[in-house]
Parts: structure tokens; C-alpha cells; sequence
């Protein structure tokens, strides 16, 4: 979305970033994911077919994300928003080992046509529970997928028991606190967007006429 700013006549990107609005100006776009507090399902293969998906036009000739561009943005795109870009993005000697495994039934099963790239079958059907092994700087982390550096449902259940323990009066004044503040929060950000200065950035892909 994009969002006009009448006093200034400027053009604010607001919402869904225009990705093909970018790559038609050459603009390097990474991607990541967001913490768990925002979003509980950490899921990069999920968050990669939304990104392929959410940005589709409609009409035959219009640039649209392809998938290589998608896991580009996800890999060696992303590492650039970090300091670590000479380390990590790329598979290539002197970077970190940073590999990924999947069983390839998960991908081809039942049928996969042999001219489907492999990159557009990996955004388009894999998931997390396909995950065979993952490498991190060249150390098996995850091995027939099981985590090989901490036992995940004694983890879990010790995470559980501590979350299921009462509230101490810091934390439940805190939760109060929280309650008092929200309305002199919620008064700074008054104005702060207003939806009839905004418009889609993208054409509706619709068949509506008045689309």
C-alpha cells in the first residue's frame, strides 16, 4: 500500500512494500522474519510463498515475482540486511554452511513434471515437516529431523511448567500498567494514518469491471 502525504505531496509506503514497483528500479529487496511475538509461526517457507503470491498482477506481460527472485531475497538478499553478508546468504567457500535438506518425495510426490524447476517446486510445496537436516556452519543441527544439541519436548515441557507458574505482583501490576498507559499511547499515533489517503499500489486481480 501506498499512502499520499497531502502537506508534502510525497509518496509514503505504508503496509505491503510494492516488490515489483522495486525491481523494475533495480532496488535490492531482502526479506526475513518477524520475531515470535509478532508472529508465532516462524516459518520461512511460508513467509516465501506469501511473498510470491501477495504480489501478483493481473494482465499477461506484467513483471511479477519469479520464485528464484523470491528465494534470492530470502537467502543472499536477506544476509545483506545484516552485518554478516560476507558470512552467510550464499553457498560458496569461505561462508558459513549454512544448508538446508529435504526429501525430495516431499517435493515431487505424487507427480512433478520434469520441466518444473526445482527452486518453483521448493516455494510452491514444501514445508516445514519436509525438512530432513539443516546445517549451520557446517554443524548438523537438525539430523533425520531430530535436533541433535537439545532434547525439543523435554525443552517444551520445562518452558510449559515455567509459564504455568502464577503471576508475581511485578508482573501483574505491570499488566495493570499496561491498561493505564494504552490510552495515552493510543493518543499519540491519533492522525498518524488515515485510510482516504491511501490507495492500493497494486490493480485488484479481479474480473469486476469497475476493477
Amino acid at each position: 500500500m501506498i499512502c499520499h502525504n497531502a502537506s508534502s505531496n510525497l509518496r509514503l509506503q505504508s503496509g505491503i512494500a510494492p516488490l515489483n514497483y522495486y525491481a523494475k528500479k533495480g532496488v535490492r529487496v531482502g526479506m526475513g522474519l518477524d520475531e515470535a511475538g509478532i508472529n508465532d509461526d516462524r516459518d520461512m517457507l511460508q513467509e516465501m510463498r506469501l511473498v510470491l503470491k501477495l504480489h501478483r498482477e493481473p494482465g499477461m506481460d506484467n513483471l511479477v515475482p519469479a520464485a528464484a527472485q523470491v528465494f534470492q531475497m530470502a537467502t543472499e538478499n536477506g544476509a545483506h540486511t545484516t552485518r554478516f553478508a560476507k558470512e552467510v546468504g550464499t553457498l560458496e567457500p569461505g561462508k558459513a554452511a549454512d544448508i538446508v535438506l529435504m526429501d525430495w518425495q516431499h517435493l515431487a510426490y505424487p507427480y512433478l513434471d520434469d520441466t518444473i524447476p526445482v527452486l518453483e517446486a521448493v516455494l510452491h510445496r514444501s514445508r516445514t515437516h519436509g525438512i530432513h537436516t539443516v546445517m549451520c556452519n557446517g554443524e548438523v543441527i537438525l539430523k533425520d529431523r531430530q535436533f541433535t544439541r537439545v532434547d525439543k519436548d523435554a525443552l517444551l515441557e520445562e518452558l510449559a511448567e515455567s509459564m504455568r507458574a502464577p503471576l508475581t505482583p511485578d508482573e501483574l501490576r505491570r499488566r495493570e500498567l499496561a491498561k493505564e498507559v494504552f490510552p495515552y499511547v493510543k493518543k499519540v499515533y491519533d492522525g498518524w494514518f488515515d485510510p482516504k489517503s491511501c490507495e492500493s499500489f497494486y490493480s485488484p486481480n479481479c474480473r469486476c469491471p469497475a476493477c
